[in-house]
């Protein structure tokens, strides 16, 4: 029989704003929303979640890791599998690649080595199975039996403090293992950990895998003081107090009475131990477990309460506010409580007057997760363009997939850019915008690692025989990017700048083939790719080919700035119906084509799990079959969005995934988000409220929305009849309500 040893690791939430300047509209009474949220959606397939306990945008994700090295295990959880290697602190959000992980405790109860042993073998190892039957999640809680030892695990969390509670069986060799080599998909680059005392633990963690630099210090108390310890460095076991190498781990041990709960505490920091402990005192004084749990979910309460929303039935409320709690889990707060943060080069950046932020997935929230976020939670957009502006400021270029303070340069285009313009033409940043200006300018002009504007300028393309990987995807990607500068020149009056930008955001045009009606790549001599494979996936991070985690159906319509001339060369709004039908009925399994990972949720050709088909769907309102859009996002709803752990058909992506079904039940969508424009689909709620942060209230009414009533027959807006498929920011934001009439057929 496996014997095991647990070290406790407790942290008391003293709750913060959730941000420093959070963003929480005045909604009056709060409700319970936070029983309707279910943190296991997406943690089967491929939608990459996690059940960690957390805050808003919060440092700290204390949560179980089930595997750290396969695709699934991108967050650190997969569903499928049946045992628990330990808690860490430090989880992304439905990514398509893994780190993370960082500070893992876990609680034992015997002899137990210092191996996380083997996955279908848990008496090999610390490790130890489990029952999704025990498990309990809520926002700000999780919860499991540890079948190994006996041991009930309970995490709750505030910004930069996760709080354990482990309930012991009474055993003389209780204990806990902290192992600072464990990571999510990274190899750690050196470790230090120091007992201070028989209560007090601190060190850091620096690591490269996905993230190529990441280091995060951390100060950890315990409820218990430990009476015996074992350490572990680099393949030597030892009872050091002060540990350094590059794979360090403690086993903390003391005894325990029957179900005796012991408590840890741990804080995290990008600063310093000394920052970690700040954060610590600051926000997790004290030892009760439930007052920082009842915190935790009354935060959530406050920040899901901006939305009440009247679903069709109970399974669409869940899946609605889930929704609603994915898309605020990141980005991620990077400052400690005194306003200091460090940079991944070491620089330490004092800035005491507004937080900072980490984690953007550019290529996927530019779409809709920035857009929901400026609509409803606009201090906090602000904050992350104000970032995004920083970290121009310490490297040169803007972000574009930045994570873990480090740019990975994983994916295209430089969509810090829409995310900038669209806040500075709403009005939610006001400042620096010659800043932002120059930002835009050097990012899109001076070459970076994702691209050759020399090469761009010249040919006004990428030539695949110049560029080997993703020539037409970057052609695209960069030409909505153009179109967001040549906008935002154009608003501060820079005639110049914006006439270089609004020609380069026309390039997409050269990669449109008229007999095929689809972009294709060309060469640096003006010639068509052939043979022509327009079913051909790719994933040009690792298996080169002209398009991003997509083919040539699906980039055709990556046209989101300039949709009527889109439909012009197609042929007309007929003809640009009948392409959409073609590309909805194509099914690539049936012609002997494969899928890649990431290109998932397939209608046809249209792949509702990635993002470069979040807006296809509502495209249909240019042609002369607009009811096929409202059909479309019935049918994605139905197929595609469950409250269930596989209920994501594809990585929700920091949120993005979720941001499309919020905007969505609402009944429009942001197509071009820097347009100020919400294109009209069909709502998919009977009702819905938004409390908006100016104090005005935006009521959506779906009268007679059944299952058989999906499509729209008329829409109102403060009774007055909408014409044309087009509402906007500003009408929204000035509050009133938005009708629309639901039938059976048109």
């Amino acid at each position: 029989m496996k014997k095991k040893i647990c070290v406790w690791c407790s942290c008391v939430l003293v709750l913060t704003a959730c941000t420093g300047e959070s963003q929480k509209a005045e909604t009056g009474a709060t409700q319970s929303l936070a029983q309707y949220v279910n943190p296991f959606v997406g943690v089967a397939y491929v939608g990459h979640t996690y059940p960690a306990a957390q805050l808003p945008f919060g440092m700290v994700q204390a949560g179980p890791d089930t595997g750290t090295d396969k695709w699934e295990h991108c967050s650190g959880y997969y569903n499928e599998d049946r045992s628990i290697i330990g808690f860490s602190h430090t989880h992304l959000s439905g990514t398509g690649c893994p780190d993370m992980g960082d500070v893992m405790l876990m609680p034992v109860v015997g002899d137990v080595s210092f191996d996380r042993g083997a996955e279908d073998d848990t008496s090999t190892g610390y490790r130890s199975a489990f029952s999704h039957d025990s498990e309990e999640a809520h926002p700000g809680y999780y919860k499991v039996v540890l079948d190994d030892y006996g041991i009930t695990a309970e995490m709750t969390a505030t910004l930069r403090v996760g709080f354990h509670r482990y309930t012991y069986p009474q055993s003389e060799q209780s204990g806990m293992i902290l192992d600072l080599g464990h990571g999510i998909g990274d190899t750690v680059l050196a470790s230090e950990a120091r007992l201070l005392d028989e209560s007090t633990l601190v060190g850091k963690r620096r690591s490269a895998g996905f993230v190529a630099d990441h280091t995060v210090y951390f100060c950890a108390k315990f409820s218990k003081p430990v009476t015996q310890f074992a350490s572990f460095v680099d393949g030597k076991t030892g009872a050091a107090r002060e540990l350094k190498g590059k794979t360090v781990k403690y086993w903390l041990k003391f005894a325990t009475e029957k179900e005796e709960a012991v408590q840890v505490k741990v804080a995290l920091s990008t600063v310093s131990e000394e920052g970690a402990l700040k954060n610590l005192q600051a926000e997790a004084p004290g030892w009760d477990f439930e007052k920082i749990r009842a915190e935790a979910t009354n935060v959530w309460d406050e920040y899901l309460n901006v939305i009440e929303v009247t679903p069709v039935n109970d399974e669409q409320r869940i899946s609605f506010y889930t929704s609603l709690y994915h898309a605020l889990l990141m980005p991620n707060i990077i400052t400690d409580v005194d306003g200091v943060y460090r940079l991944a080069d070491g620089r330490l950046k004092p800035d005491n007057r507004k937080d900072k932020f980490m984690n953007f997935s550019l290529w996927d929230t530019y779409r809709a997760e920035h857009p929901f976020l400026a609509l409803l939670f606009p201090e906090m957009d602000a904050r992350c363009v104000e970032s995004m502006l920083q970290l121009y400021l310490d490297r040169g270029v803007l972000c574009t997939n930045d994570y873990g303070q480090n740019e990975t340069w994983c994916m295209i285009g430089n969509h810090s850019v829409p995310v900038i313009v669209d806040a500075c033409l709403k009005g939610i940043v006001k400042e620096y915008q010659d800043l932002a200006a120059e930002a835009i300018y050097r990012s899109l002009t001076q070459s970076h690692e994702k691209s050759n504007w020399e090469m761009y300028n010249r040919y006004g393309y990428y030539p695949f025989d110049l560029l080997d990987v993703e020539s037409v995807s970057r052609t695209m990607e960069h030409c909505y990017d153009d179109y967001c500068a040549a906008k935002f020149f154009g608003w501060l009056g820079k005639t110049e700048e914006e006439a270089f930008f609004r020609k380069r955001s026309d390039y997409y045009k050269n990669l449109f083939d008229d007999e095929t009606k689809l972009m294709r790549a060309k060469d640096s001599k003006g010639q068509w790719r052939t043979p022509f494979d327009k079913f051909l996936l790719s994933h040009a991070a690792t298996s080169g080919g002209d398009y991003t985690e997509g083919n040539a159906w699906q980039y055709t319509w990556h046209v989101q700035h300039d949709i009527p001339a889109l439909v012009e060369r197609i042929g007309g709004r007929e003809a640009f119906g009948v392409k959409l039908d073609s590309l909805f009925f194509l099914d690539t399994r049936s012609l002997g084509g494969g899928f890649h990972g990431d290109v998932t949720g397939m209608i046809g050709q249209y792949a509702h799990g990635n993002e470069p088909s979040h807006h296809v769907a509502y495209l249909y309102n240019y042609s002369s079959t607009p009811h096929k859009t409202q059909e479309l996002i019935r049918k994605v709803f139905d197929e595609f969005y469950f409250p269930t752990r596989d209920g994501l058909s594809g990585n929700d992506d920091c949120g993005q995934m979720s941001a499309w079904y919020l905007f969505s039940a609402l009944g429009f969508y942001p197509v071009d988000p820097v347009s100020g424009d919400y294109i009209i689909g069909a709502p998919q709620v009977h009702a819905m409220t938004l409390h908006l942060p100016n104090g005005k209230q935006f009521e959506m009414k779906a009268n007679g929305l059944s299952k058989e009533n999906k499509y729209v027959k008329a829409i109102r807006l403060n009774g007055q009849p909408l014409t044309g498929f087009v509402i906007t920011y500003d009408q929204v934001k000035e509050g009133g309500l938005l009708e629309f009439d639901m039938v059976s057929q048109l």
